[in-house]
């Protein structure tokens, strides 16, 4: 059996483009003769469309998206489709819609498989709109037994996890039912580090079952959600028969026959796939939003000389534009640090000094100032003239503003609101500032597009004189440390202190952490790249009272 693996970037209602996507695949694959095509979860609709789906004109439009697909379908008799949609159900009780995979041939619908496990967790929130399907079937088609599932229905496996989230598992279902072939279509999100564990999962089933795995996996940007492909298809054994580059769309032919060379599996380098996934995501994101270029402030720091590096590489220098904002605080080596970024780039650079204007602020604010020098009032004021400047010129020339702050600094509320939060998109709002460091030396490798000064200089905000980051706030190995413990694992500050981690920086980390949860919920929409990021996967309480 033939199966092309259809790894594609569906925008969110864009029904016209996601189904011309199908009538190019099938076209491209003709000269294969592929017995089925595979598209991933939700693809007519795109994933994940949200409170859309609470909509009954939304879904009036997936299910003539989905006539349409079986237009295209009869027009191309010889090859079956498989795509994942959206149905209705009658029963007046519960949700009354399905997450579906839909199996076409010659027009006619064969089969349905409606989603058993829907997750509730993390960014998932699909008990919301869907209702679960009460059983697992098998279809048979061209001679074999297939069984379908959809992206979660294949994560219930105890071999992975020391607690399953759910009784059944629909895979073993299938298995004991006679399938021949299991298939999986997802939309499922990346995080760094996740490829490996998805190899896993699926070379388990495949091995266990004793029969072939194939995975469809969504590609692109989708809000703060990157998906990051990797569709593969495993063998009976465990190994690998065919993957799919990550964070490209592609369509690969997989013979299911074929004994050919195994080409192993090699895990993702996790910075390089960072870096992929951040620019991925930015251009969706901008792209998707119905923009064409970006502003971002530019401070000599390595945060804001990363983000225009991303923007560079994802949008073309020629759609970015770099400010300065020097104030009194503002060293030559940072305003000539930027100057150079930009050159190396070939992105648009201006300077707008922000003295006379923060001067101002102060004059007027002087009754209400104690005159004691440069406290946090007076830091914050530079900061949102700066945020002010940069919204002004965002809507002055129609380009989205790039907010550059790292997960460590927003993490314990080492920013400002209507200042350097000010944007439309958080570019590295998920990446450690350990790891803004690593990204950026893999940005520099074969040619210095970051000045090495950048890079090298100790971390500044230049809000006050000779002001460093590590004044206010722990070496940054170790804040990212207790930040990893306590944000992504969920661990007690008991349990990070017996790690090894001085008491008194820990409970001070976590004090700042829980004690900014107002300012993240006002943050820009932010690119998710790590386990756990800020944002609608993490809801936690702003006006509480606890302790870890």
């Amino acid at each position: 059996m033939r199966i092309a693996l259809a790894q594609l970037n569906p925008t969110v209602g864009d029904f016209d483009r996601n189904l011309g996507k199908i009538e190019e695949t099938l076209v491209s694959v003709r000269d294969e003769r592929p017995d089925l095509v595979a598209f991933p979860e939700m693809f007519l609709s795109g994933y994940p469309p949200q409170d859309l789906l609470e909509r009954e004109w939304f879904i009036d439009r997936i299910e003539q998206a989905l006539a349409a697909t079986a237009d295209i379908s009869q027009k191309n008799p010889e090859v079956g489709i498989l795509v994942g949609t959206v149905l209705r159900r009658s029963p007046a009780v519960g949700k009354g819609l399905w997450n579906s995979a839909v199996l076409l041939k010659a027009g006619e619908i064969l089969a349905a498989h409606h989603k058993v496990l829907l997750p509730t967790y993390d960014v998932f929130d699909e008990a919301r709109y869907f209702d679960a399907a009460p059983e697992t079937t098998v279809v048979p088609f061209e001679g074999h037994v297939l069984g379908l599932s959809i992206c979660e229905d294949a994560w219930n496996d105890p071999s992975l996890w020391s607690r399953c989230v759910y009784e059944t598992d629909p895979i073993e279902s299938q298995a004991e039912q006679g399938a021949t072939v299991l298939i999986n279509i997802s939309a499922s999100p990346y995080y760094v580090g996740k490829d490996e564990i998805r190899y896993r999962l699926f070379a388990g089933h495949a091995a266990r079952h004793g029969v072939p795995f194939v995975a469809v996996n969504q590609v692109g940007g989708n809000d703060e959600l990157i998906f990051d492909g990797r569709s593969l298809c495993v063998a009976p054994t465990g190994e690998l028969l065919a993957y799919l580059p990550a964070f490209e769309e592609g369509v690969g032919i997989v013979d299911l026959d074929d004994a050919g060379k195994r080409p192993g599996f090699i895990a993702d380098d996790p910075v390089a796939s960072v870096h992929d996934a951040l620019v991925m995501g930015l251009r969706d994101y901008v792209r998707k939003c119905g923009f064409e270029k970006v502003v971002l402030g530019l401070s000599g720091g390595i945060d804001s000389a990363v983000v225009c590096a991303l923007a560079a590489r994802a949008l073309g220098p020629e759609n970015v534009f770099g400010v300065t904002m020097p104030s009194p605080y503002s060293s030559p080596g940072s305003i000539e640090d930027s100057r150079l970024l930009a050159e190396k780039l070939g992105v648009r650079f201006e300077i707008v000094p922000i003295s006379e204007v923060y001067e101002s602020y102060l004059n007027t604010l002087t009754p209400h100032l104690e005159g004691s020098g440069i406290g946090i009032t007076e830091e914050n004021i530079q900061a949102r003239i700066r945020g002010n400047i940069l919204m002004a010129i965002s809507n002055e020339y129609g380009h989205l503003l790039l907010s550059t702050g790292n997960k460590s600094e927003i993490a314990v509320g080492y920013c400002t609101l209507y200042g350097d939060m000010s944007g439309g998109l958080g570019v590295i709002s998920d990446v450690p500032k350990t790891m803004v460091y690593e990204v950026a030396r893999y940005i520099n490798l074969g040619d210095e597009v970051i000045p090495q000064a950048i890079i090298d200089k100790p971390p500044s905000a230049e809000l006050k004189p000779n002001q460093k980051d590590q004044d206010s706030l722990p070496p940054y190995e170790t804040l990212d440390r207790i930040l990893d413990l306590y944000v992504d694992d969920g661990l007690a500050a008991s349990a990070i202190i017996e790690d090894g981690l001085p008491e008194e920086v820990v409970r001070w980390v976590i004090r700042a952490v829980d004690g900014n949860e107002y300012k993240r919920r006002q943050a820009a929409p932010g690119l998710k790249v790590t386990s756990k990021a800020f944002g609608r996967g993490r809801r936690m309480p702003i006006a509480a009272r606890y302790q870890s």
